[in-house]
């Protein structure tokens, strides 16, 4: 019996497991196959506090997971694939074995939504990227593109105006599902040009980013645009669909009720997997350790 299960292993469920060990309580973690979320493939991270010329991004993560490890979390290195979460103890299921828990916290993130296209998979993180403010100041007097037609397309490419020395806003249709005031303060900025009926169908280069070739949705014509970073801003699914009883929004992110609270008492939520605002590693991690702060005194209510 756990007295907290964490699932989930990128910064918020890493910082979780940091708080809740330290405070004496016996912890487990459900890492996943693929652990340490998606700062696993980015190469450096600039903007994480206390590394004052960067880190890796698989690095940050293995220090996380060590500085868990040291204060006595356990790690299971298997998805989380069921549990019930009616009442505590709750019982959460790996395709090998069972677990019991007096609290849970779920910290499962979001994936991204790529392309798909040739050339993009092997390039992510060496000119392809999902995020702006993590990666702009790498292309800085680059030329860079992004995909997508809604409020984080917008935000992206508004953001990499700030370091590029140009930013191509592609979108398959002839109009936009971002906000006008969105679209308005885009089209106002004279370092953005629109791309409107086309679609990358795929990134050229061998190690990084030398191109892509684009396809008119209307002509079906393909021609090759050189550029130095393709920015994705299509969307993030919530890994929110195994959890039956948690209540999510109309995107699927994991509705807070109070604090870190779910719907359901002793199940608490933080990083990406309820954050549709921010995204960063940085505010996963302090939802992490208010997920845990909040686990520890819902526990001590409890005795």
């Amino acid at each position: 019996m756990y007295d907290v299960i964490i699932l989930g292993s990128g910064p918020a469920g890493l910082t979780a497991a940091i708080y809740t060990t330290r405070a004496g309580l016996k912890t487990l973690v459900i890492a996943g196959e693929k652990w340490g979320g998606q700062l696993m493939l980015t190469t450096e991270v600039e903007n994480f506090p206390g590394f004052p010329e960067g880190i890796q991004g698989p690095d940050l993560m293995s220090n996380m997971r060590k500085q868990a490890e040291h204060h006595g979390a356990e790690f299971v290195d298997e998805n989380f694939i069921k549990g019930n979460f009616d009442g505590s103890p709750f019982s959460v299921e790996t395709p090998v074995k069972s677990y019991q828990g007096k609290s849970v916290i779920i910290a499962t993130g979001v994936d991204t939504k790529w392309l798909g296209v040739p050339g993009e998979k092997e390039k992510i993180g060496r000119g392809v990227s999902s995020c702006a403010p993590c990666d702009a100041p790498f292309f800085r007097n680059k030329k860079v593109i992004v995909t997508g037609g809604g409020d984080s397309a917008m935000e992206e490419a508004i953001v990499l105006t700030r370091f590029a020395e140009s930013v191509t806003l592609i979108h398959r249709r002839d109009e936009f599902r971002a906000s006008q005031i969105m679209v308005d303060k885009a089209k106002a900025n004279p370092k953005i040009t629109f791309l409107l009926n086309s679609q990358i169908t795929e990134i050229l280069g061998e190690m990084t980013v030398a191109g892509v070739k684009i396809q008119n949705m209307v002509t079906n014509e393909v021609t090759e645009m050189p550029i130095n970073g393709v920015f994705v801003a299509i969307g993030h699914i919530p890994n929110t669909k195994v959890f039956a009883g948690i209540d999510v929004d109309e995107k699927g992110f994991i509705v807070v009720h109070e604090h870190t609270r779910t719907n359901k008492e002793g199940v608490f939520v933080a990083g990406d997997v309820h954050d549709r605002q921010y995204m960063q590693a940085v505010t996963a991690a302090g939802f992490g350790c208010a997920a845990a702060l909040e686990a520890e005194r819902w526990l001590a209510s409890k005795e």
